[in-house]
């Protein structure tokens, strides 16, 4: 078995790291760890977790945990686990952090968007992006995972076969994001507040989305040359999900079929991205409580553009579910293991 402790265990995505680490049939949680709910019981805080969990909630002592887990979760605030990992955690079990402290190679990047003092910078090198579809060998061997955000693990899914095979100008990308409520976490926020949200939708971080040197240097990757976009998100009212909308212009004329067949090659092996038929766009929907991302894409003629859509529960695929993911990789299990839940409806 898998020995597994959570930091972290009872916000969104630590929650929903729970529910789904219940049903893998090798992974064992030996540690809830939550510095708010310390020494309460886990099931009092997720009521949905009665007579399933009986343990209580522990600290966020990793040091301690590092000799009890194999591999240890932290779906914390930026900056947390940053503080708390060294070598000699790294030397005894493996870390997959949920939070952005180990997604961008430059630091400086990090602290302006962040405006955190960086507190590990010297893993940053080592830290691999767990972005699983495109660095699958690379994570298998690491110690450190970077689990991706919400916003870029959809965004670059759904630009990233177009972007490497030079099929659109990156100059040129636009994405258009709408999101549910969960992604902001757990905590007590005013513009969360169901007066707030419902019935209404509204643009934030405009121009200035902490997630958006992510998405950059992914696709840079891609690219093979830096690239800079426009990346706007938005917040819905609904609990889950994530939608992506994506405009680039092309760079040479071609059809559905050229550019299906595309989509096909990179991700015809990928059990969680969906390719839809053509003229079905994705629906959040559709993937609740899913590992699943939904894609596709239609060509504009009169523009000479692509629109390149993508869905997925934030907290599945874009956090939980990921992360899990990575964690089948690290330790030699079958990738699927504990995702294979159908999308639910309604």
């Amino acid at each position: 078995m898998i020995k597994v402790g959570i930091i972290g265990a009872t916000g969104y995505a630590g929650g929903e790291l729970v529910r789904l680490l219940l049903g893998h049939k090798d992974a064992e949680i030996v540690w809830y760890g939550s510095r708010s709910y310390v020494d309460q019981k886990y099931a009092s805080v997720y009521q949905n977790m009665f007579q399933l969990v009986d343990a209580k909630c522990m600290d966020d002592n990793m040091e301690a945990l590092a000799d009890q887990a194999d591999v240890i979760f932290t779906a914390t605030p930026q900056g947390l686990c940053a503080s708390l990992v060294n070598e000699e955690i790294l030397s005894r079990t493996k870390v997959i952090d949920l939070s952005a402290d180990f997604r961008l190679k430059d630091v400086k990047v990090y602290e302006d968007w962040y405006r955190l003092k960086h507190a590990a910078p010297q893993f940053l090198d080592e830290a691999v992006y767990g972005l699983c579809e495109i660095n699958r060998e690379s994570i298998k061997g690491a110690r450190l995972i970077a689990n991706p955000g919400c916003y870029p693990t959809c965004s670059t899914l759904s630009i990233y076969p177009l972007v490497k095979e030079g099929l659109i100008d990156p100059a040129t990308i636009i994405i258009d994001a709408k999101s549910g409520t969960s992604g902001a976490g757990r905590g007590a926020k005013t513009d969360n507040l169901y007066c707030e949200v419902n019935e209404n939708i509204k643009a934030y971080g405009v121009a200035s989305h902490r997630h958006t040197p992510e998405i950059e240097e992914q696709l840079s990757y891609a690219a093979g040359k830096p690239v800079v976009l426009n990346f706007t998100p938005h917040l819905v009212p609904m609990n889950r999900g994530i939608l992506i909308t994506a405009y680039a212009s092309l760079t040479k004329k071609v059809s559905y079929e050229d550019v299906k067949a595309i989509y096909d090659r990179y991700y015809e092996n990928e059990y969680f991205v969906r390719v839809l038929d053509k003229d079905v766009c994705p629906q959040t929907k559709w993937v609740e409580g899913s590992n699943f991302v939904d894609v596709n894409f239609k060509i504009d003629p009169r523009t000479n553009r692509v629109i390149m859509m993508g869905a997925m529960d934030n907290l599945v695929k874009g956090a939980a579910g990921q992360a899990v993911q990575n964690m089948n990789l690290l330790f030699g299990e079958d990738e699927a293991e504990g995702l294979r839940i159908a999308p639910m409806f309604p």
